[in-house]
């Protein structure tokens, strides 16, 4: 009796071993990444102030899409959607990967002359992010009454997060991180 509970015992350690008894525990996540998949939303009573640039990033563990505001961000809505469709006009943009997000920044793209502040230069690739891990395109989707729309292809629906920091100066910068992996 005592052979076969041996014989159980390291053959239970050996399946836990290789993985075989379920996944890794709970508390377990890639790279430490422990943020979801949902919307996320901030706003405060600021006064928008104009986008300036927009710009991407590679990192081990995810890919950063930034947004330059001239002043403190009066905030922004980024979620997983069917389908980006450009702000103002409903028109569906195209966008390459398997899931698209749709960044909005509560910010214009022109000035309070209405003369344009930030326009790229190819609204269907804002930023290269060619060669990057999740990252698949980058497109313009206006900006109208106040508020600027930018939509992002992605590999898959992956984990995200949305923060602000604070400068250069008096600006601030709405960070889109995508990780590469759940």
């Amino acid at each position: 009796m005592t052979g076969k509970l041996s014989a159980t015992l390291a053959a239970l350690a050996l399946t836990a071993g290789l993985g075989l008894a379920g996944g890794p525990p709970a508390s377990a996540a890639y790279c430490g990444i422990t943020w979801g998949s949902t919307a996320k939303v901030a706003t405060s009573t600021l006064r928008p102030a104009p986008i300036t640039d927009v710009r991407a990033g590679r990192h081990a563990c995810f890919d950063r899409l930034v947004v330059d505001v001239r002043r403190r961000t009066a905030g922004y809505t980024v979620r997983y959607v069917g389908a980006f469709t450009g702000i103002g006009s409903g028109e569906t943009i195209p966008l390459r990967g398997g899931a698209r997000l749709s960044v909005t920044v509560n910010a214009p793209a022109y000035n309070q002359a209405g003369q344009a502040v930030y326009q790229p230069v190819d609204p269907r690739r804002v930023v290269d992010v060619a060669g990057y891990t999740t990252f698949r395109q980058v497109a313009y989707g206006g900006s109208h009454e106040g508020y600027t729309s930018f939509g992002l292809g992605v590999r898959a629906r992956l984990p995200m997060r949305v923060f602000v920091v604070p400068g250069p100066g008096a600006g601030s910068r709405v960070v889109i991180d995508v990780a590469h992996r759940w």
